[in-house]
């Protein structure tokens, strides 16, 4: 049977765009059908998607997560294609991306800009590049990982993984989810350098490097708090150790010296810390064991989900 193929463009104000990117594809997967997703825009980014020939849907909650949800729940397909709306990734390179998905190696297949050296080329803001490199090191670190390029806009995704993905962000925290998820849910990934190209004279970045960098900081302590709870706990419980540990020593050895503490409201609150600690331990276990039951849980479901595809 012939693979049912979506290829999937949030747009926020991409009117300078938004043709050529559906025409490419268009010419590079003629029996894919294009979604256009407009996200509120206030210019001619919807108009321009229609008379291009692209299925044009609206989605009114604002921010990239929120399309993508959108997306995710809506369109029905084998393979899923999802591409920015800027024209900053090539068309001509979506045949490698979905043959992994179509040879069942792949549950996610990202197209890595960083490794062969474009996006350091071509990108013209420079936090930008500090942010991807930190936001790769926290995630490579924190989930024993080894994955290039975290926040790209250029993906391919089997039906498996749209339908059993509960999209939790709202903006442009969506990449960051998707690959923790990926990590911790034990999808298949393949990673695929591709061509990376910056925007064309004109048209404007909708990220903003400090708020959405923190954002998605916080999506990954998030996350990580709540997939790996026993790592998340156990760090705040020897942190509450050794600050308890440092205040308490000096207190314990004046008391053994001169036999009374050099502060008595000091030597509780290290004491304090001591009992922090340890509930914090206590509640990374019973955490841990509250994920393990939900991970047989999503396992279940995502039986489920492959007995529906298979039929």
């Amino acid at each position: 049977m012939e693979k049912k193929i979506a290829v999937l463009v949030p747009c926020y104000n991409e009117e300078l765009t938004v043709t050529k990117v559906v025409t490419d594809f268009q010419k590079a997967l003629p029996e894919a059908d294009i979604y256009v997703y407009n996200n509120n825009s206030t210019d001619k980014t919807r108009e321009l998607a229609v008379s291009a020939g692209a299925i044009v849907r609206d989605e009114y909650a604002q921010g990239k997560g929120n399309v993508v949800r959108s997306m995710f729940r809506d369109i029905d397909a084998d393979v899923y294609v999802m591409v920015d709306g800027d024209d900053t990734y090539p068309a001509e390179e979506v045949d490698k991306l979905i043959q992994p998905v179509l040879d069942g190696r792949a549950d996610m297949v990202i197209g890595d800009r960083l490794s062969n050296g474009t996006y350091a080329k071509e990108n013209k803001r420079g936090f930008h590049n500090f942010g991807n490199n930190l936001v790769r090191w926290l995630i490579n670190t924190l989930f024993h990982a080894h994955i290039n390029d975290i926040m790209t806009g250029y993906r391919a995704f089997s039906k498996k993984y749209v339908k059993s993905m509960p999209v939790l962000s709202d903006g442009f925290q969506i990449e960051t989810e998707m690959t923790i998820f990926s990590l911790n849910y034990g999808m298949k990934i393949v990673e695929l350098p591709i061509i990376y190209r910056d925007r064309p004279e004109g048209s404007f970045s909708k990220l903003n490097t400090f708020k959405d960098g923190f954002r998605v900081l916080l999506t990954i302590f998030n996350l990580l708090k709540d997939q790996r709870p026993l790592l998340f706990f156990s760090l705040v419980s020897i942190l509450c150790l050794l600050l308890g540990l440092g205040i308490t020593v000096p207190q314990i050895h004046a008391y053994l010296a001169a036999g009374a503490f050099a502060n008595l409201r000091v030597a509780i609150f290290g004491c304090s810390l001591f009992l922090i600690s340890l509930l914090s331990f206590v509640i990374g276990i019973v955490l841990d064991a509250i994920k393990n039951q939900t991970k047989f849980l999503f396992e279940c479901h995502v039986n489920d989900i492959m007995k529906d595809i298979n039929k």
